[in-house]
């Protein structure tokens, strides 16, 4: 009888994968094994990072993000340079939430559980952003795209705590702000399809911010630091970018930021 899947190996090695429908489909077998209790997580294990984090197509090419190029609504390529770019932060999303899951040993079972969601639910994402591609025309890779989120991931490797601190509850709650005006651009062209998939996306990306918030706060209260000044002191630290309004507070508090921290948005 086979060994059923170890969660954390397992992500390490859908992570690896530069297909991303293998990616995808390697991510939604870890969530059916998890839910039907196929599965065991190790968070002991000492997994070494090979070559290859994190596992990417050749295209789309990556560039620097002022090299992305505009995206007017007026066209049916400006919406796809659009949906383009969302499928992009979708697919890096995956990728992360991968690398949140396998490399940080020692942390509850439920850790590793919440990032193995978040990864299947930004899979989803991503086919769904593919798909409705495919209807203007396109396919994923036919336009660049930048690296912006994984550096920040890059930076974080050596501490769990910086990681939920800058990637979900800095990088990602930046969505929370700019998919609402997003929809609308998508809604007031006539792309309803698209409008409909980022409804989508906002409740989930709550959900993933949240999950970040709530870790990065145990974190805190298990190495007896403050959440709102070490954030503060972590931003400096590893350079995260300086936050542009406007902001969505609603879903910020949906997500789990304390009311000190939307003070600094008001």
């Amino acid at each position: 009888m086979a060994n059923p899947p170890e969660l954390r190996a397992c992500a390490l090695q859908a992570l690896l994968e530069t297909d991303p429908a293998r990616k995808t489909a390697a991510v939604a077998a870890l969530a059916a094994a998890v839910r039907s209790g196929d599965w065991t997580v190790d968070p002991a294990a000492g997994l070494q990072a090979p070559e290859g984090i994190p596992g990417r197509p050749a295209k789309p090419e990556l560039v620097p993000p002022r090299l992305v190029g505009r995206r007017s609504m007026a066209t049916v390529e400006g919406r796809a340079m659009l949906v383009h770019a969302l499928a992009h932060i979708e697919f890096n999303a995956i990728n992360l939430a991968l690398d949140a899951l396998w490399r940080f040993p020692g942390m509850p079972l439920a850790y590793y559980t919440d990032w193995l969601r978040v990864a299947s639910e930004e899979a989803l994402h991503f086919t769904m952003l593919c798909a409705h591609l495919e209807t203007l025309g396109y396919r994923y890779g036919d336009f660049p795209g930048h690296d912006s989120l994984w550096e920040m991931v890059e930076k974080t490797r050596g501490d769990v705590l910086a990681r939920m601190a800058l990637v979900p509850r800095t990088l990602e709650a930046r969505g929370l702000d700019a998919i609402p005006p997003l929809r609308a651009k998508l809604a007031q062209a006539g792309d309803q399809a698209a409008a409909a998939i980022l409804d989508v996306l906002l409740v989930d990306e709550v959900g993933h911010v949240e999950i970040g918030n709530r870790w990065y706060v145990q974190l805190c209260e298990e190495r007896g630091l403050e959440p709102v000044s070490t954030y503060a002191a972590l931003t400096v630290e590893y350079k995260a970018p300086v936050l542009k309004g406007p902001f969505n507070l609603d879903a910020r508090r949906e997500a789990g930021f304390s009311e000190a921290e939307l003070a600094r948005f008001a």
